[in-house]
């Protein structure tokens, strides 16, 4: 491999190869694709970390002092997500600090999408222990303190709220590359979209102990508490596997369908043929392309590139591979190799 030079071969009218010296830094470009600079789902997800620990021990306090097993999972709840939102900060800091490690070949955006991955993950574990505790307290029903366990659920909700509204819709990073013919779904933060996931979660589980609380306090339905810790655990359940999908195919490199489609659009014409394609993506919004072209007379592989960027901004690393058409070959036409 060279360091600083490359060797590019003309051949005279005897066949002898000439070799030109050049150095590369025209040709050569990074591959952190804006992963070092800070996101701001990092900031917030620290933020949320601490409100959420905070409410935790509050409200496990709360949950053994007034026996609400709702009251209870919530803060247990609160607890494994500060796990999880811990995750994800990490995550976020790790893929920024070693966005310029030449050992990633693409840079470090996919450790985006293995943090929210995790997190799915964390989602199902804690939606099953939800259903384990709720079934327990149908078979062993405990008495609860409806007033202190109300008042404690209703801050556990507004805090869940705010954490929420942090973590949310407001405050997009501004992407490395934009395409607007392009499933929205494409642009999330994975990492973020785990982490709101779980306050999300938290909130869902504070408005249905609320329900339940108030259900056994003015109805005497003891029963609405664990089953409602089997209702908010199939819905936690129902987003973890939304957010295992979405993750999953980042880091099993599924193919982009409608970046393809845009892609053939963009090179394809009479002569023009794309024969072999390659499309996933590396990081939140930003893509990955190889690309093989079969031409009788192609345009040169940067020509290609502009055409196919002009279509997909967010196709940050593209790879052109031109092949001659056989028809050509066999009439003997000699075609260098372009490096």
């Amino acid at each position: 491999m060279l360091d600083s030079a490359y060797a590019k071969y003309d051949f005279l009218s005897l066949g002898t190869p000439v070799m030109h010296h050049h150095h590369l830094d025209q040709w050569q470009h990074d591959h952190t694709f804006g992963q070092n600079h800070k996101r701001s789902g990092e900031s917030r997800t620290l933020i949320v970390v601490g409100l959420t620990l905070a409410m935790m021990v509050w409200e496990i306090t709360a949950g053994v002092i007034y026996g609400s097993m709702a009251l209870l999972a919530d803060g247990l709840h609160m607890g494994s997500h500060a796990v999880a939102l811990g995750i994800a900060a990490f995550a976020y800091a790790y893929a920024r600090k070693q966005a310029t490690n030449d050992r990633f070949s693409f840079g470090t955006g996919k450790v985006n999408a293995l943090g929210g991955f995790t997190g799915a993950i964390l989602l199902a574990v804690f939606a099953l222990y939800m259903v384990i505790e709720s079934v327990g307290r149908f078979i062993q029903p405990v008495e609860i303190s409806f007033n202190g366990a109300i008042f404690v659920a209703f801050i556990g909700l507004v805090v869940n709220g705010v954490s929420a509204w942090i973590l949310g819709e407001a405050g997009h990073d501004h992407h490395y590359g934009h395409d607007h013919d392009h499933d929205h779904s494409h642009h999330h933060d994975h990492n973020r979209r785990a982490a709101y996931l779980h306050v999300l979660a938290d909130a869902l589980t504070s408005v249905l102990a609320i329900v339940a609380l108030l259900a056994g306090k003015y109805a005497g339905w003891g029963w609405m508490d664990p089953a409602m810790g089997i209702v908010g655990a199939i819905l936690v359940t129902r987003w973890s596997w939304q957010l295992l999908k979405e993750t999953s195919t980042v880091l099993l490199d599924h193919q982009h369908q409608s970046m393809e489609n845009a892609i053939k659009q963009a090179v394809e014409n009479d002569d023009a043929r794309v024969s072999d394609l390659h499309v996933w993506s590396i990081g939140p919004n930003i893509y990955a392309a190889i690309v093989s072209i079969v031409a009788h007379e192609p345009e040169s592989p940067m020509a290609y590139k502009r055409h196919i960027q002009a279509h997909c901004s967010s196709l940050v690393h593209i790879t052109v591979e031109i092949l001659p058409c056989e028809e050509d070959q066999s009439a003997g036409l000699a075609l260098a190799p372009h490096r």
